[in-house]
């Protein structure tokens, strides 16, 4: 699989580092994200201590460079072993713990010498502060590549009108890069706390799911900004690639999640003299939801390893993983569901929960990234 002159194939064994990231991530949405979930989603807050442990993993600091205050360099793919990890906890808990990222590694990956400077090292060396971005906006016909929001030059900076939804923790946040359609190509802008023009909904966003999160909507009114990567701009399709790899990572974790709860219950529970998951329907259930949780996972570990490498296709490979995790993650949740019968749809028991997130991954895209 290896062509002469090309990178090493990446391994299906995670190396030292990921692994001690993997095993200190698993614990924490184990012990931590998972007692808590439910109990979150009804409250409708996270505990800011449970936040703020998992920011003190180390996620986005060992994803900076040392010049930018971080102790390691950005890898798609240890980012998305991550992020499975965490979102097998709970996925509320894991895309707020992971907001400041929205912020810091679009930045990293565009931004100018100057704009790195200026904003990683706080982010990356304080303690977890919101600092958020805003890509969603409200249409049927919704594309990243072809943005309503708009951008136009004024001078050396930029003037933002439109409208965007499910922006994380945009009530409090210190700053934000809002996505515009500038002259027919998706750039990001910086856009500073209380800038004069921008609107932030009272009221938190009500869906189905991850109630947990605090989401909100932004009107922008003539607001002045400062365009991420300074006047040349930057290369949004690395961005948008790095966004769907985090939301097709977050699904197989929701999905991981899921199965093994149904696969724990099926081997428990009795049903005519034996364990329903002799019967051969249930097993059958079973067995495709592990296929199907094995080939995405593949899917995106391939996309994330083409990112990684500079491969041209990397965008196409990104897509195909976000879409077919998107899917996954709705038939595994929905038959996590059907195997706990009507237990199953009690607003106590996990997979519930995991069924109502689960629907969100085919709208909810730029909410996290690796």
């Amino acid at each position: 699989m290896v062509q002469k002159g090309e990178k090493k194939m990446y391994s299906f064994e995670p190396n030292e580092e990921q692994q001690m990231l993997v095993d200190a991530v698993g614990k924490y949405a184990t012990n931590d994200l998972r007692p808590a979930a439910h109990d979150a989603e009804e409250g409708h807050e996270l505990p800011k201590k449970l936040i703020s442990k998992g920011w003190e993993l180390g996620f986005l600091q060992a994803s900076t460079p040392e010049a930018y205050g971080g102790f390691g360099e950005r890898s798609a793919v240890t980012g998305a072993l991550a992020v499975e990890e965490m979102a097998f906890g709970d996925l509320a808990g894991a895309l707020a713990v992971l907001t400041p990222s929205l912020f810091a590694t679009p930045i990293l990956l565009g931004g100018s010498e100057e704009q790195k400077q200026q904003y990683l090292p706080a982010i990356v060396g304080g303690d977890w502060a919101p600092y958020t971005a805003a890509l969603m906006e409200m249409s049927f016909d919704f594309d990243p590549n072809a943005l309503k929001t708009t951008a136009k030059a004024d001078g050396g900076s930029y003037v933002l009108n439109g409208e965007k939804i499910f922006v994380p923790f945009a009530k409090d946040a210190e700053a934000m890069i809002v996505y515009a359609n500038l002259n027919g190509v998706t750039q990001g802008f910086i856009v500073d706390k209380n800038a004069a023009g921008l609107s932030i909904s009272d009221e938190r966003e009500k869906i189905m799911g991850l109630n947990a999160l605090p989401m909100y909507r932004l009107k922008l009114e003539n607001v002045t900004a400062s365009r991420l990567g300074g006047a040349s701009g930057h290369d949004f399709g690395l961005i948008l690639s790095a966004m769907r790899i985090a939301s097709a990572s977050a699904a197989l974790g929701v999905a991981k999640s899921s199965f093994e709860y149904a696969k724990n219950y099926a081997k428990e529970r009795d049903a005519f003299g034996v364990k329903i998951a002799q019967k051969q329907a249930i097993a059958f259930m079973l067995a495709e939801m592990a296929t199907e949780i094995e080939a995405m996972r593949l899917l995106t570990w391939e996309a994330a390893w083409k990112l990684d490498n500079n491969k041209e296709d990397s965008c196409v490979s990104a897509y195909l993983a976000q879409t077919g995790s998107a899917d996954m993650a709705m038939m595994v949740t929905d038959r996590g569901v059907q195997i706990y019968g009507g237990h199953g749809y009690i607003r106590e028991n996990p997979v519930e929960l995991l069924m109502r997130n689960g629907r969100g991954f085919a709208m909810l895209l730029g909410l996290v990234i690796v």
